[in-house]
């Protein structure tokens, strides 16, 4: 295979410091593929050593690494009378811009930025040995002071050097920027066909939503209607199974509504405006406690909660959260609902507290995925998707959700909105 090097090795060879063991397999694979004659070694003092014995034609070395960094290295090379005209590339990351600096002040040559491309390293190499004659008649001039990021520079590089280097910066850099305008495009893309998903996901969740509910409608009717106008033919048991079947079908149907207001919760816009979440919590507890929660609580609502968000979503997430204050509370003696906010470090947080059933911390890492919950349907009733829709509603508006509970001693659940 002929090498991609425009330029004959025959009067030297290819010096590179390397600590990575995988990093220094992969220049060995490059310099065996291209058919270059290279020396690899591990850090920059065992890499020093090897140029004293026989100079190199050019010189890659990472920064990092142990025993003489990549920066220490090059200013050895630079700094010795035999050895300050080898061409020096630096490999980093260029995480940061005094990464420039520095390479600047050992007088390097190049920088290659990692992970790089086979292809560039070669142009990179060629470059440079195109110019080391010329480099070589150059007298180098005075040194230069600089300040940047408020500190001064002393600069030692030649004007060539600085120019090479200042350049392979700037090829690194637009390289970078092709790479992430092609990124962009690709996530215009996908965030395209993401949109065209959901408004798929939204037709087929109306279409489930109406198709499920039409043939669940028509169980419910004729049972309740052979509970009622057969009441006097049925025994216990039919009219038992037939209280399954009612029970069974109402809990499909809130599955159904569940899992449509979970989908909504995702695509539904977003219009903040200052509510009143006190006014809120009061309306949803009045309604679920004449519909379904029948207990004699003792509901505690502090008065003027006021935050910024929509409404709409705000009341599905505020049922969600009441809704269940008041179905594991229902058992307790004296079964008390708490709605308050504090004030820490300048953030508004809500509590939903109450003094129900609670449950073990340590089970709930996935409480707020849809289908988990922490108790059995003989227990209380429920689907296990009312809390996911809440976090999403929450995060949506920018704030978070977490709780305290512990079994037998209720649960409080916080959240923010900012």
């Amino acid at each position: 295979m002929k090498s991609a090097l425009n330029y004959s090795l025959e009067d030297g060879y290819i010096l590179a410091a390397e600590d990575s063991l995988v990093q220094a397999k992969q220049l060995q694979h490059f310099f065996t593929n291209n058919q270059i004659k290279a020396r690899i070694c591990k850090n920059g003092a065992e890499a020093l050593e090897e140029a004293l014995k026989e100079k190199p034609i050019l010189i890659i070395s990472d920064v990092v690494m142990p025993v003489m960094n990549g920066y220490e290295f090059c200013q050895a090379i630079k700094n010795h009378p035999q050895l300050n005209t080898v061409p020096f590339i630096l490999l980093t990351s260029l995480s940061d811009p005094l990464d420039i600096i520095k390479g600047l002040q050992v007088g390097a040559d190049n920088f290659i930025t990692k992970p790089y491309e086979e292809e560039y390293l070669i142009s990179r190499i060629n470059y440079l040995l195109a110019n080391r004659y010329i480099r070589m008649q150059e007298t180098s001039g005075s040194s230069i002071e600089i300040v940047f990021q408020n500190q001064r520079f002393k600069i030692n590089s030649d004007k060539k050097q600085i120019l090479d280097l200042l350049l392979s910066v700037y090829e690194a850099a637009v390289n970078r920027n092709e790479k992430l305008i092609e990124l962009q495009r690709q996530l215009e893309i996908a965030n395209d066909n993401l949109r065209g998903a959901n408004q798929e996901l939204e037709a087929f969740a109306r279409r489930v939503s109406h198709d499920l509910k039409s043939p669940l409608n028509g169980v419910i009717g004729f049972a309740d209607l052979l509970k009622h106008s057969y009441a006097d033919v049925l025994d216990d048991d039919a009219k038992e199974y037939i209280d399954w079947i009612l029970k069974s079908a109402g809990n499909m149907t809130q599955l159904i509504e569940d899992l449509l207001q979970f989908s909504r919760s995702a695509r539904a816009e977003i219009i903040p405006v200052d509510i009143n979440l006190s006014y809120i919590a009061s309306e949803i507890i009045k309604d679920l406690c004449i519909s379904i929660y029948h207990a004699k609580y003792k509901i505690k609502i502090q008065a003027d909660i006021i935050v910024s968000a929509d409404p709409k979503l705000m009341r599905v997430a505020l049922n969600n959260l009441l809704g269940n204050a008041l179905k594991y509370s229902q058992n307790a003696a004296e079964p008390e609902v708490t709605v308050g906010m504090k004030v820490v470090n300048g953030k508004k947080i809500v509590y939903i507290r109450d003094n129900g059933a609670g449950f073990d911390m340590t089970k709930a890492q996935n409480l707020f995925q849809p289908f988990v919950r922490l108790h059995t349907a003989s227990e209380f009733q429920g689907t296990g998707v009312g809390l996911s829709t809440v976090k999403r509603i929450l995060e949506r508006h920018g704030g978070s959700i977490w709780y305290e509970s512990s079994p037998g001693n209720g649960a409080t659940f916080y959240f923010s909105l900012d």
